[in-house]
């Protein structure tokens, strides 16, 4: 088959770079070298921001406003124009309902249109669920302000895919496609706002740290192409009784990570949402209170809770 542009070139280039280090101890060699660098990346990239803005002030930076109560405030002002940002969360905790006011509010307030990438939910069910919000997407497909691309086939796909006379692994189409689907639909609406939910169906078809990390790239790469503002979810795994759990690979590879949980307080449990990484951004760490309404996600940058 033949490939043809950067991309296709670079995903090639990584398969190659792949099977250099597909041997047990380069393998736990460049597990250690990822997880080095990211953490040197980070503390030099937080050093470089402190300079350049004098006394620890961080430089202006173009953002875009989510337009949910309470999160700018949290955010400075929106999360930083271009970046691709991961949500993770529990299961009810309201990733798709915060993903979808944040498209909501781009199109009905600041006149950006925008796309949502599904892996799990038909078009049907999304509109259906989304319309409990009075957030009538439909009506906005047909204006040429919105797009839903059902990407949810490709878990579905046999292990090998015939194209012609050539056969293609199910990863690499699954993550080809996706890519295509993302890169069409976005320049044919202009959308300047894009979510993909979740990754977390196309994640575990890499069980590999090595090979998850280069779809992952992949596919943020192509994200930070389309020149919008993109979210991403996934799972939140490994949760305890309090907000801490495990540190998924994703997270070092998005350039911002908002966490939202269910926090147990006392015998109650809370709805908590938390920013653990946001690059070009002073963050708030501590975990803030939100609640899901009939108007969707609002949260209180003000009050703070005590988990046990």
């Amino acid at each position: 088959m033949k490939l043809a542009g950067n991309l296709e070139f670079s995903i090639l280039l990584n398969r190659a770079l792949l099977v250099r280090t597909s041997g047990g101890n380069n393998r736990i060699q460049n597990k250690i070298r990822v997880e080095e660098s990211e953490a040197i990346y980070t503390m030099a990239e937080r050093y470089e921001l402190q300079s350049q803005s004098g006394k620890g002030k961080m430089p202006t930076v173009d953002r875009t406003p989510t337009g949910i109560p309470g999160l700018d405030e949290i955010l400075s002002g929106g999360f930083p124009r271009g970046r691709v940002i991961l949500l993770v969360g529990g299961p009810g905790t309201g990733k798709t309902i915060l993903t979808s006011q944040f498209l909501m509010n781009g199109i009905k307030i600041y006149g950006e249109n925008g796309a949502f990438v599904s892996l799990d939910e038909t078009k049907a069910h999304y509109y259906r669920e989304m319309a409990l919000f009075g957030w009538k997407f439909e009506e906005l497909e047909k204006g040429k302000k919105f797009a839903f691309i059902n990407a949810s086939p490709l878990r579905h796909m046999p292990g090998e895919v015939k194209i012609g006379r050539q056969s293609i692994g199910r990863k690499d189409f699954s993550i080809l496609s996706l890519i295509e689907g993302i890169k069409t639909h976005t320049e044919l609406i202009n959308a300047k706002r894009v979510v993909v939910d979740p990754v977390t169906s196309l994640i575990f078809q890499y069980p590999e740290m090595v090979e998850r990390r280069t779809a992952i790239l992949d596919l943020v790469d192509a994200l930070v192409k389309t020149g919008a503002t993109c979210l991403m979810t996934t799972e939140l795994r490994a949760m305890g009784p309090t907000v801490e759990r495990a540190i998924q690979l994703e997270e070092y590879l998005a350039h911002g990570v908002v966490i939202m949980s269910n926090a147990k307080v006392g015998k109650t449990y809370n709805r908590v949402l938390q920013v653990e990484k946001m690059r070009e951004t002073p963050i708030d760490m501590q975990p803030r209170p939100y609640k899901i309404s009939s108007n969707g996600i609002e949260v209180f940058p003000k009050e703070t809770i005590f988990v046990d």
